[in-house]
């Protein structure tokens, strides 16, 4: 079964009253068994996959913030600690090549365990006390046995969330309406200026587009500056006065920013010194849902983002040669932004109301 089926274009169209096809614009690609999508759903929005049940998948890939998380730079974890990265989107991750923004994974039902044992995120101790929590409640051995042969396993747990997370797919925005459907009046002359600025400019080496479809990025890794600056500068902490009320103050040293984590990126998962502060190519599609930007989200803005490569990244020795300032007017900057607005799916919606769409598992 192909995601190109009559079936999902009527049911998702008519939800949010578009025309195009939801993957208009991307390859095509296996669709996954409903029901295993279904018991995914399920698990992501269970806060009980965490080890005190706080925490669940949807609480970092928010689905009203485009499947990543608008209001932090990196999200709150277990207990409180601090996660090191940026939540990157959910959308259309059925067609990454490698996983996390530095590539330690490769297939979505493996991933999915990383954030489920580490002790930043939902904080297990091992599969094990996964597994043996999912059959101690009432709603899931059932539940996987009417899926899975096998029931409950690391197997099954990691293929019924990938299943979900591989329906997430969200093409037929309106630049693919007009690139690849034809369509002149889909876009406005802004957002087509903007794309002839991204070619211009060399946006595309990196975030790749082809004659047939566009993924708006080569899953590769490059080195912007970010990393190697918030390494390099780590905030000196330094002693400070602080105001209780209009008579007590205190002077203390302690920092009340989030913990600092060195981040090496893509070293982290080769060992190669020169994939030091190397991060992979996020998608543009749906980019300008899904704020805070780069690795770790000290990027705000689109605008930013523009005006952060027009100035060349930031100069390290690993800095990828590719990377040069170029120079952009007011006229030019608001052109490549509309450009940058029209890779937003219209299927979006009826994404978020189809993940809201049941309960959430809770002690």
């Amino acid at each position: 079964m192909l995601y190109r089926n009559i079936l999902l274009f009527v049911t998702i169209a008519a939800s949010v009253g578009a025309t195009a096809l939801p993957d208009l614009g991307l390859p095509v690609t296996t669709a996954p068994e409903p029901r295993e999508v279904a018991l995914g759903k399920k698990l992501f929005m269970d806060r009980r996959l965490s080890a005190n049940g706080t925490l669940s998948c949807a609480m970092c890939h928010i689905p009203e913030q485009g499947f990543a998380q608008n209001q932090l730079a990196t999200p709150v974890g277990f207990n409180g600690r601090t996660v090191k990265r940026n939540s990157p989107t959910l959308l259309n991750v059925a067609y990454r090549k490698v996983l996390f923004h530095d590539g330690r994974e490769f297939t979505l039902a493996n991933q999915v365990w990383s954030p489920l044992l580490s002790a930043r995120e939902m904080g297990n101790v091992s599969i094990g006390a996964v597994i043996k929590r999912l059959q101690d409640l009432d709603d899931y051995e059932t539940a996987f046995e009417a899926v899975f042969d096998e029931g409950i396993s690391i197997t099954t747990v990691g293929a019924a969330l990938a299943a979900y997370e591989n329906s997430l797919i969200a093409g037929g925005s309106p630049f693919d309406e007009w690139r690849f459907g034809k369509n002149t009046s889909a876009v406005t002359s802004d957002a087509k200026q903007g794309f002839s600025i991204f070619i211009r400019h060399g946006c595309s080496n990196c975030h790749t587009l082809s004659e047939e479809f566009a993924q708006f990025t080569d899953d590769k890794f490059y080195n912007t500056g970010i990393g190697f600056d918030r390494s390099m500068n780590v905030p000196i902490r330094e002693t400070q006065l602080i105001r209780l009320s209009e008579t007590v103050a205190i002077k203390t040293s302690q920092s009340f920013h989030a913990e600092h984590l060195n981040d090496l990126g893509r070293y982290e998962m080769t060992g190669k010194s020169s994939d030091k502060w190397k991060y992979r190519t996020p998608t543009l599609r749906n980019v300008a849902l899904t704020a805070p930007y780069m690795h770790d989200g000290s990027i705000s803005s689109l605008r930013q983002v523009v005006e952060f490569y027009m100035k060349g990244g930031i100069k390290n020795d690993g800095l990828d040669p590719r990377i040069l300032p170029f120079t952009l007017n007011e006229t030019e900057i608001k052109q490549l932004l509309s450009f940058l607005e029209s890779l937003t799916s219209p299927y979006v919606e009826a994404l978020v109301h189809d993940a809201r769409d049941g309960g959430i598992g809770d002690y």
